[in-house]
């Protein structure tokens, strides 16, 4: 059951730095459980664990990292679209 709420958790960070950054992640639900659990992982990593923790997920650190994640992958996926429209 644990496994589950992680997954959850993990969805629903991801879905809320899309919604703050304002931009779409990649593979719909899947992206923001992916999104979400790696930003929990880097999120950890550079600030540590602290703040609200709900279902063993530190709330603020997850919700940075995934911010953080969210923003690169948008720069790349973009660069990536234009040099793919400018080839056409």
């Amino acid at each position: 059951m644990g496994f589950i709420l992680f997954l959850i958790m993990g969805g629903i960070i991801g879905w809320l730095a899309g919604l703050i950054l304002g931009k779409d992640i990649p593979g719909g639900i899947i992206g923001n459980i992916i999104a979400g659990i790696i930003g929990a992982w880097l999120g950890s990593l550079i600030l540590g664990d602290w703040g609200p923790e709900i279902w063993d997920v530190y709330i603020v650190p997850a919700l940075i990292g995934a911010l953080i994640l969210v923003f690169v992958l948008s720069l790349i996926l973009g660069s990536m679209g234009r040099k793919n429209r400018n080839r056409t």
